[in-house]
């Protein structure tokens, strides 16, 4: 492994060497069985976990816009590897700010470092499977702690993760988040999800049969809407958007290079560049506090781009694009996650209308 300089901010030299490895190694992450170990090392050592952190804890507390143009530079190189770290980070900043100040300083060091390695299992508290009448991981309080029955059905990285930040509900409603150890007894981890794209972010569930959850390893709760709680670790936002606005970017970028020896592609290349221009301006804008539009609008335009970027750089390709091991190809699979992945149904709604050619 090389020796990196820390990116200490978007503008930093040394994300460019970053980006440009992360894109180098991007096209193994379509082998079977892949983890991005390789890449998250390289984040570790370029300081790439710092970012989200205060700096009182040591991180480099950068701000939700300088994020947004660090994820921005991230995704446009390696998908796979910016969405697991969002996950990872997730799982961090829930760590940060829980009042358990002792698991807090024996978790995060290692952490922050990329020595060991965290992810969140939240998607059923906050929009998978919510409409079922008996939660799918249930919480029941005990002396010294609680036991977890059933499943976390999304969690990204699990079979690598030592902690799997998670919630669960108890009969009252109420719920408690943890972070879970996936050594204790009763935890287990069966293979990740063959998806049509980020397989290799090994994306599947994690079980608990009987768990019993010390005290010591509970970040929250028992609360009612227990991820509404935690001051700088809020779900959903931005993030999504920016990824695939950053996807978009590589798509688009691909479109602009083959310009120089196909003219066809500048018109193309060129409405769709100025469509990624407007939304990143917006995107950069809601980040810095400026609420030029809702956060479901920008959604629903950076999924729409992805997909039309995507599909348009496929098209230029031609043949080539189809065949397995070209980035046209994995791009196009990749933007269909943006149609799934921690979508509310106002994005959901927009984005079928435009399917259909109709007005939303």
């Amino acid at each position: 492994m090389e020796d990196a300089a820390k990116v200490t901010s978007p503008d930093d030299p040394a994300l460019d060497a970053l980006a440009a490895r992360l894109a180098e190694l991007a096209p193994r992450l379509e082998d079977d069985n892949a983890w991005p170990a390789e890449q998250l090392a390289l984040c570790g050592q370029y300081g790439v976990f710092e970012w989200f952190l205060p700096r009182e804890l040591g991180g480099q507390d950068w701000s939700e816009a300088d994020i947004v143009r660090g994820y921005l530079r991230l995704s446009a190189a390696c998908l796979t590897t910016t969405f697991v770290i969002t996950q990872r980070t997730g799982a961090c900043q829930r760590i940060a700010v829980s009042e358990n100040i002792a698991l807090r300083d024996e978790l995060l060091p290692d952490l922050l470092t990329g020595r060991a390695f965290a992810t969140v299992g939240i998607s059923h508290l906050t929009t998978s499977r919510r409409h079922l009448a008996k939660p799918v991981l249930q919480a029941k309080a005990v002396e010294d702690g609680f036991v977890l029955d059933g499943f976390s059905p999304w969690v990204t990285g699990a079979p690598h993760a030592q902690t799997v930040v998670t919630g669960a509900t108890q009969e009252d409603g109420r719920q408690v988040l943890v972070a879970l150890p996936t050594d204790l007894p009763g935890v287990s981890i069966p293979p990740a999800a063959k998806l049509v794209g980020l397989s290799a972010s090994q994306t599947g569930p994690v079980n608990c049969n009987h768990v019993h959850v010390p005290q010591k390893y509970v970040l929250a709760g028992p609360v009612h809407d227990v991820m509404k709680h935690g001051v700088g670790a809020r779900t959903g936002g931005l993030q999504t958007s920016t990824l695939a606005v950053g996807l978009a970017d590589a798509a688009i970028g691909y479109l602009e290079q083959e310009t120089e020896r196909r003219g066809d592609l500048t018109n193309p290349a060129t409405a769709l560049r100025t469509d990624w221009r407007l939304l990143h301006h917006d995107l950069l804008a809601l980040a810095a506090g400026n609420q030029v539009c809702t956060n479901e609008e920008l959604r629903a335009r950076a999924n729409s781009l992805v997909l039309r970027s995507s599909q348009a750089a496929l098209t230029a390709a031609k043949g080539t694009g189809y065949m397995v091991g070209h980035p046209t190809g994995r791009w196009c699979r990749e933007a269909l996650f943006f149609l799934v992945w921690s979508c509310p149904q106002p994005v959901l709604a927009a984005n079928l209308c435009e399917l259909a050619g109709i007005e939303g």
